[in-house]
């Protein structure tokens, strides 16, 4: 079975869980930190998924960890699941697909928005407006600059990119007089 397969079974188990018990976000933030924990420490990942390790070492290690983020029950069982089948390491996986799952559910997209030049409260307001008009649905939007742009916006919202950069508006001039 593949990595992304597996991980959609467990987000779609765990998001049923969530619905079931009316917390389904609580659960995704929850998951998220977890994740979260083990992206940013290389050794926390390593010692809760190496099986070298003995499992009630790493189970101490996880509920430890599961204490720290505060983890309601449904999280911690289902963490301690993934460790009994050694699928720990999945967490990251598992927690991105119920973060697509949970943003589906809410009618919530994830979008990115780069700009050359910082842009102000009244701008971003404008862009987000856009692209919840474009994709009908609630924007989570992310900005950062890169003044390699030179002028313009680059919006990402979901898998679908909109450049309306200077420098591609310039490469595209550039590309059809040298055509």
């Amino acid at each position: 079975m593949s990595a992304g397969s597996l991980a959609r079974r467990y987000a779609k188990a765990l998001m049923q869980l969530g619905e079931e018990q009316k917390n389904y976000e609580k659960v995704g933030q929850e998951l998220r930190h977890l994740a979260k924990a083990m992206a940013t420490s290389a050794e926390l990942a390593t010692t809760l998924s190496n099986p070298v390790f003995p499992r009630d070492d790493r189970r101490k290690v996880l509920e430890a960890l599961l204490l720290k983020i505060g983890a309601s029950v449904t999280v911690k069982n289902f963490s301690l699941l993934l460790l009994d089948r050694e699928r720990v390491s999945a967490i990251p996986a598992i927690s991105r697909e119920l973060d697509v799952m949970i943003d589906e559910r809410v009618g919530r997209i994830a979008a990115e928005v780069t700009s050359a030049t910082l842009l102000n409260p009244s701008q971003e307001a404008d862009i987000r407006k856009q692209l919840e008009k474009l994709s009908g649905k609630k924007v989570d939007m992310k900005v950062a600059q890169n003044p390699e742009l030179l002028g313009g916006v680059v919006a990402k919202l979901g898998d679908v990119v909109y450049d309306g950069s200077l420098r591609t508006q310039l490469q595209q001039i550039r590309d059809s007089l040298a055509g």
